[in-house]
C-alpha cells in the first residue's frame, strides 16, 4: 500500500481500518466493483460502504467512477440504493432474463423427505448410492453444530470433515486442500462454504434443510 497500487481487492471492515489509519487515499479511483451487491447494500454493510465511497463520490460530478455492480439476485431495493451511486445512464444486464430454469439443466434435483434422528443414516446411504466410493460430495447444514455432529456421525462410512466459522482459517485452508485433492470424499459445511470455493468434480450437494 505505501508504495502504491493499481488495483485494491477487499472487505469493507478492512477497507474502513486502513481509511481511518490513513494507510488509504481513494479520491482518485477510477473504477468501484461491488460484488454480491445484494449482500454489501444490506443492513449490516451498507453503512460502511457509503462511508469508503464518501471520498470517492461527489454529487453531480461528471468525474465520479465507473462503478459496475454485480449479483447473483438483484431484488428491486438494490436497485434503488445503487442509484447514488450509478449515473442516470446506467446499464442492467441480466444474464437469466424470464427463463425459469435459473440452475443448470445437467443437475438433476431431488428432495427426500426423513425424520431429523433419520437424517445422517439417510445421508450416508444418499452419498453412497449417488457419489459412489470415490465422489465427492458437499453437505451444507445450518448450523456449526449440525456440522461438527454429522461429521462424527458413524453413518457416514465415508471420510468427513467439517467446514464453518469457528475453525480457523489456517485450518480451513488444510481441510479445502484436502477436499479438493481427494484426501476425503465429504465436505460438511454452513454457509461459510457456500460462497467463493472452486472445487472441480463434485458429483453431489445435499442441503441437510430447504435454504432460507
Amino acid at each position: 500500500l505505501k508504495s502504491g497500487i493499481d488495483i485494491l481487492v477487499g472487505t469493507p471492515g478492512r477497507i474502513k481500518d486502513h481509511l481511518q489509519n490513513s494507510k488509504l487515499e481513494l479520491s482518485n479511483v477510477k473504477h468501484v466493483v461491488l460484488d454480491e451487491v445484494d449482500h454489501m447494500l444490506d443492513m449490516g454493510f451498507a453503512e460502511q460502504v457509503e462511508e469508503i465511497l464518501g471520498s470517492s463520490y461527489k454529487k453531480g460530478s461528471e468525474n465520479n467512477p465507473q462503478t459496475l455492480l454485480f449479483s447473483a439476485t438483484c431484488p428491486r431495493w438494490v436497485y434503488d440504493v445503487a442509484k447514488k451511486y450509478m449515473r442516470d445512464e446506467y446499464e442492467q444486464i441480466d444474464l437469466i432474463g424470464k427463463k425459469t430454469q435459473r440452475t443448470a439443466t445437467t443437475v438433476e434435483h431431488l428432495a427426500i423427505q426423513c425424520r431429523s434422528n433419520q437424517r445422517a443414516g439417510v445421508l450416508g446411504d444418499i452419498i453412497q448410492v449417488y457419489s459412489g466410493s470415490r465422489g465427492r460430495t458437499i453437505v451444507f447444514c445450518e448450523t456449526k453444530k449440525e456440522a461438527n455432529e454429522l461429521a462424527m456421525n458413524a453413518s457416514l462410512k465415508q471420510d468427513a470433515q467439517s467446514l464453518h466459522g469457528d475453525i480457523p482459517q489456517k485450518q480451513r485452508e488444510i481441510t479445502l486442500k484436502g477436499f479438493r485433492n481427494g484426501v476425503f470424499e465429504v465436505l460438511i459445511a454452513t454457509n461459510v462454504a457456500a460462497r467463493g470455493l472452486d472445487i472441480p468434480e463434485v458429483d453431489l450437494v445435499i442441503q441437510c434443510s430447504p435454504p432460507k
